[in-house]
């Protein structure tokens, strides 16, 4: 049964030392947010609410906020609203998806605002059972239906074991004042026909059904933490250690059953199960994204790699890119540029010393990363190459290639590749008047 003391004690399960905390309700109005807050007040904790009037539901949804105002001025607590104006832009589609977004932004835009500890909605049993049913009909695996965490990210939902017939009790019982949302009660939503239709059914099928369920619901997110666990310890066990990257033995997690392949690399943004195959069948040197990490087939590994926003200068779409040098000042015969002042060079066996004809260079000189396409002319060989045929043939690493720094010029023309090879159109000799050096030191010599 919901009580201030059994609310208590739930929130005493989430949190360490809930009452030295501080908090962010999220406050619709309606009888489960309202029912939190006045557990908040009873409680005597440090809160705050935050309301969002979509405009949705014309008046209703200005008297949803009136509610909400008149009860943080009865009780001097501090309120945060946010009124969607012609800007929001609402789509025609996806109203949902729309409102969810622009709630949890301004939420958490709040929280961190106002240095509270945690955001809390009124999330209950029966909004965990209608997010199982969900999931369900998604194929959404383990994770899925074990339903919302009562924990997460900072975001706590202490309601979460009370079913919707004990907060309406406790606020009849209590005197609260709340608003429907009669739109809860149009099926045009899919969650609203489960909510309306398909729930009721199932709780008539057996007078414990939903405390059944929320055993049920508790057994699936022990069997969630165990699985997590598990899943943790098969990836630090092919982990290969590098400080750079996170690189997984390609042919060890290969040995792993589909379900732990697609949970270890589903942490990575590799969420789509036709993808997985792909990344095992592939050939040595092919590379596949997700929004936040390049895979990338190094022979026996799978080399992750953070994407980082592009930088350079102006117009163009290089991913590191730095001026080197503007001009050359004619005035001097000879000019050195030490890279080791410039950029960081890893394992450098040997020393660096490319000389160029100054005056047949096209000012100014940039430092990049390889890019597709990139070819040159490199010194001792006759003809053209490709970089990446170049890296091929010297069996450069792909994790080698990704701490390579390229040399051009204005036109984006590849001088040389560092530190392994110059273009040999440029080099200086006896005839050149005007001398540009550019020298790295071995890591023996230093």
């Amino acid at each position: 049964m919901l009580e201030t003391t059994s609310f208590k004690n739930q929130l005493q399960n989430l949190v360490p030392s809930p009452f030295s905390r501080s908090y962010l309700l999220a406050v619709s109005g309606g009888a489960d947010s309202m029912v939190l807050a006045h557990l908040f007040k009873n409680s005597g904790l440090s809160f705050q609410v935050a309301h969002i009037n979509y405009k949705l539901r014309g008046n209703d949804s200005d008297l949803d906020q009136k509610t909400v105002e008149d009860f943080c001025r009865k009780n001097d607590i501090k309120i945060h609203l946010y009124e969607v104006s012609d800007n929001d832009q609402k789509p025609e589609n996806s109203i949902q998806l729309w409102a969810r977004e622009l709630r949890y932004n301004f939420f958490n835009q709040i929280r961190k605002k106002e240095k509270l500890d945690f955001l809390v909605t009124a999330h209950h049993l029966n909004d965990q059972l209608e997010t199982f049913i969900i999931n369900l009909s998604k194929a959404a695996g383990i994770n899925g239906l074990s339903g919302i965490p009562a924990n997460d990210n900072q975001i706590l939902r202490p309601l979460l074991d009370f079913t919707k017939e004990e907060i309406y009790a406790f606020a009849q019982k209590s005197g609260i004042e709340f608003r429907e949302d009669l739109s809860n009660r149009k099926n045009d939503y899919l969650r609203n026909k489960i909510r309306n239709e398909i729930v009721p059914q199932l709780t008539q099928t057996n007078d414990h059904f939903l405390e059944n369920f929320k055993k049920s619901s508790r057994y699936l997110n022990q069997a969630k933490d165990f699985v997590q666990q598990q899943i943790r310890e098969i990836e630090n066990r092919i982990a290969i250690f590098n400080p750079s990257h996170k690189i997984l033995s390609k042919e060890r997690l290969g040995r792993e059953s589909d379900f732990v392949k697609f949970e270890i690399l589903k942490k990575y943004g590799f969420n789509r199960e036709e993808e997985i195959p792909k990344i095992f069948k592939a050939e040595n040197g092919s590379s596949f994204f997700s929004k936040e990490y390049q895979l990338t087939v190094n022979y026996d590994e799978l080399v992750l790699t953070e994407l980082k926003a592009q930088t350079g200068k102006p117009g163009t779409n290089h991913s590191e890119e730095i001026l080197l040098m503007e001009k050359f000042e004619f005035s001097e015969n000879q000019m050195t540029i030490n890279l080791e002042n410039i950029i960081e060079i890893e394992s450098i066996n040997k020393s660096l010393e490319w000389t160029f004809d100054a005056e047949k260079l096209r000012f100014p000189l940039w430092l990049r990363r390889p890019e597709n396409g990139d070819e040159f002319h490199p010194s001792g060989f006759s003809g053209k190459k490709k970089v990446s045929k170049f890296f091929r043939d010297e069996k450069i690493s792909i994790l080698a290639r990704q701490k390579i720094w390229i040399l051009t010029d204005r036109e984006n023309s590849v001088l040389g590749v560092i530190p392994f090879r110059q273009d040999r159109r440029n080099a200086g000799n006896e005839n050149s008047g005007y001398i540009l050096k550019i020298l790295i030191r071995s890591k023996n010599e230093i």
